[in-house]
């Protein structure tokens, strides 16, 4: 039987402009997600966003290539990227993540370990940088829990109907602006800074996603999309402190207006965007595929039926690769002590961690005990860590289990974040 070696050669590179290897990434990562071969301008774009974010890119590439195939024309049989930008974990704590994307494997190359052999060799190289965490946004959810990746946050999509009158109950302050799109980027960078700061769960966005966030360099041309407007909510202080850019779009039978983009450094400006988004004239339905779980507006309409939940999702997916690194880092609600036995095939976070919180701080050790207080595997361990999952909810669900009583419990108030996990960063 061949080996995966004498099959394959993994390529790791960094991304580069005009380059031919990355120009082959590329297409081949296109291929996986079925969008379309990128022109000549969608490449240099895609190049230029992944070199400003230092993107490291690897490729599967069979040793033998196929006469006549896209493996002859050195396209990769399988795509991975990863790069580095912050979490933030709570207390305005801003920790280092290693964020994964881009990730296919060809069809035709399927249940040959290539992916195993990605990750694995990935996370290893995370793990010896001293990284404490890795993350990443699945387009299919049953693939990366064998990873050790577990669900962190969840996103939903909203609607609500237009047709019949919805107002907030609380007056709004400030003042909101209509702006160009094409002005908005230095204003909507330093509003999702200020938004990142004060958001346990935000991941901080990658530098070349602000060009299509914003619609400044869109498709195959690379061309502005001008079906995007935008607003700011501006405080009394005169300082903008939330965006959201959005279309209008004409169907047959609705008018739906469409938000692209929404980010507030306060509640304020929240409400006060919401409140323009309601007085749009000639729609029928105002949607939005990033909304929070715990969503304010819920409660600040005057009819909440008005709004459905009609889509709900994960998210961030977490995976812990140093437990007192990445626990220590984070703020805790109460004090309380509680030892938890960890599972990991990678051996990563394997073993018995003794957690332990005391005025708000917190320390890891491991811990030579007979029985831990709690069992997980790793996966559910990182969907604990930052509090967005209930722990007595994962009892619950099987995913952990409690050997000593009342230990769920105090897990749970230590975990408790001061505000509910959320994002906005896709990657």
């Amino acid at each position: 039987m061949t080996s995966f070696d004498d099959a394959y050669e993994l390529r790791t590179f960094p991304a580069a402009i005009d380059d031919d290897a990355t120009a082959a990434w590329f297409a081949a990562c296109r291929l996986g997600f079925h969008e379309s071969i990128d022109t000549p301008e969608g490449v240099a774009g895609d190049a230029r966003r992944t070199v400003a974010d230092a993107r490291v890119l690897t490729g599967a590439y069979p040793r033998e290539p196929r006469p006549g195939t896209l493996d002859d024309d050195q396209w990769p049989v399988a795509t991975f990227e990863s790069f580095e930008r912050t979490l933030h974990v709570g207390g305005g704590t801003l920790l280092p993540a290693h964020l994964i994307s881009g990730v296919t494997v060809q069809p035709t190359h399927r249940r040959r370990g290539i992916l195993r052999r990605m990750m694995t060799d990935d996370l290893a190289r995370a793990a010896e940088a001293g990284l404490a965490v890795a993350a990443l946004t699945a387009s299919e959810a049953s693939i990366y829990r064998r990873f050790g990746f577990g669900t962190a946050t969840r996103e939903r999509t909203v609607t609500i109907d237009r047709r019949r009158p919805v107002r907030l109950l609380a007056p709004t302050t400030g003042t909101v602006e209509l702006v160009p799109t094409a002005r908005l980027e230095p204003v909507a960078r330093e509003v999702f800074a200020r938004f990142h700061a004060r958001t346990p769960g935000s991941i901080d966005r990658p530098v070349g996603s602000w060009d299509r966030r914003l619609g400044l360099a869109t498709g195959e041309d690379q061309k502005p999309d001008r079906s995007l407007r935008g607003a700011v909510h501006r405080a009394s202080s005169g300082r903008v402190d939330g965006y959201v850019v959005y279309r209008v779009t004409e169907k047959p039978t609705e008018t739906v207006l469409e938000v692209a983009d929404l980010v507030t450094a306060t509640d304020e400006a929240y409400l006060a965007l919401w409140e323009l988004l309601l007085a749009i004239d000639l729609v029928t339905s105002i949607t939005w595929a990033a909304a929070p779980l715990d969503d304010p507006l819920v409660h600040a309409l005057d009819d909440a039926r008005a709004l459905t939940t009609t889509h709900e999702q994960d998210h961030v997916w977490l995976r812990l690769l140093d437990v007192p690194a990445a626990f220590s880092a984070r703020p805790w609600a109460a004090d309380g002590v509680v030892t938890v036995a960890v599972s990991d095939d990678l051996g990563h976070a394997a073993g018995t961690w003794r957690l332990t919180s005391t005025g708000g701080a917190g320390t890891v050790e491991r811990a030579a005990v007979r029985r831990a207080d709690l069992e997980v595997d790793v996966a559910t361990l990182g969907s604990l860590w930052l509090g967005g999952v209930d722990p007595v909810t994962l009892a619950a669900a099987g995913l952990v289990r409690e050997r000593r009583a009342g230990a769920v419990q105090t897990l749970r108030a230590m975990l408790r974040p001061e505000r509910p996990l959320y994002g906005v960063t896709s990657f």
